[in-house]
């Protein structure tokens, strides 16, 4: 569904995405996480046809996207910062949006209108940010596209309207196999909804996997050792992180599942137990890796 091949771009001198390569399947919500800079919001921009790289290719539906009026009328991108105009209420950007996008839905409008309750008389101006934010999602999703991308998507939304707003997403994912491209630093919510996640660092794609395999791939353990073992755990190089209280021993390793518990076994702890990692501390310990100051964060 959107394929992004070899892209770099760069500002002035400065390189922002370096050779980057991405592939989001149609019908998957696709979580897209990074260090502030890392070049999220630029690849965004890259996808929905806002810039244009200095090498590569974009690709959505087999079709590129820049200059492509056609393609981009599959495709919705709510920032942040969501445009609309000044002067109009709810029901005239909704008729704008009809005249944009060819599959412009009012059925699906109205049925929306139904978990939103805002009167669609109302200026937008004079919404707050959250209600504001419904708007964008009640506009964007009755446009029928094929492809949402989502950047910082529900800030100002309260736990109850993400929730709703979220399964009209994932309701539209299952129906009609929307594509979704999300990036967001709430690592959580990413993780309630994701089902694959590419990490990027300084412009390069360093892990892109289905959540579960990307989850499995780094393991924490927690072990008691009647010895000091800390040299034993350093000298294994797929040990990404070392922590202790006394004889009680925290480890972060990547690799296969059998592997690490074998080698986990092989220094005879007295107790040995695996905890699920969150998506936040993969996110942490991959980047970790890559020399990312998180000397002051503790998991």
């Amino acid at each position: 569904m959107i394929k992004v091949k070899n892209v770099t771009k760069y500002f002035n001198d400065f390189k922002v995405l370096d050779n980057l390569n991405m592939n989001v399947k149609k019908g998957s919500i696709y979580g897209l996480i990074g260090p502030n800079g890392a070049g999220k919001t630029t690849i965004i921009n890259h996808i929905v046809g806002v810039l244009k790289q200095n090498s590569g290719e974009i690709l959505i539906n087999d079709k590129k996207i820049f200059d492509n009026a056609n393609a981009k009328y599959k495709v919705i991108n709510i920032s942040d910062e969501w445009f609309y105009f000044g002067t109009y209420r709810i029901k005239d950007m909704a008729k704008f949006y009809s005249q944009i996008y060819p599959d412009f839905s009012y059925e699906r409008y109205n049925t929306i209108s139904e978990v939103f309750k805002i009167d669609e008389k109302t200026q937008i101006k004079n919404l707050s940010k959250g209600m504001k934010k419904q708007v964008a999602f009640w506009l964007s999703l009755s446009a029928m596209p094929d492809v949402l991308i989502l950047d910082e998507p529900l800030d100002g939304l309260d736990p109850v309207m993400r929730k709703q707003t979220l399964n009209l997403v994932i309701q539209d994912v299952s129906e009609r196999e929307l594509t979704v491209l999300v990036s967001s630093h709430n690592l959580r919510e990413l993780e309630d909804i994701c089902d694959h996640v590419g990490i990027i660092h300084k412009g390069q794609m360093i892990v892109e996997k289905p959540l579960d395999d990307i989850k499995g791939s780094i393991r924490k353990y927690q072990l008691v050792f009647r010895d000091d073992k800390a040299e034993e755990l350093k000298n294994n190089q797929n040990v990404m992180n070392i922590s202790n209280i006394g004889s009680v021993y925290t480890v972060i390793i990547k690799g296969e599942e059998e592997e690490t518990d074998k080698f986990m076994n092989s220094l005879s702890p007295v107790l040995c137990e695996k905890i699920s990692l969150t998506l936040e501390e993969v996110f942490i310990y991959e980047l970790g890796g890559l020399g990312y100051d998180f000397k002051n964060i503790i998991i």
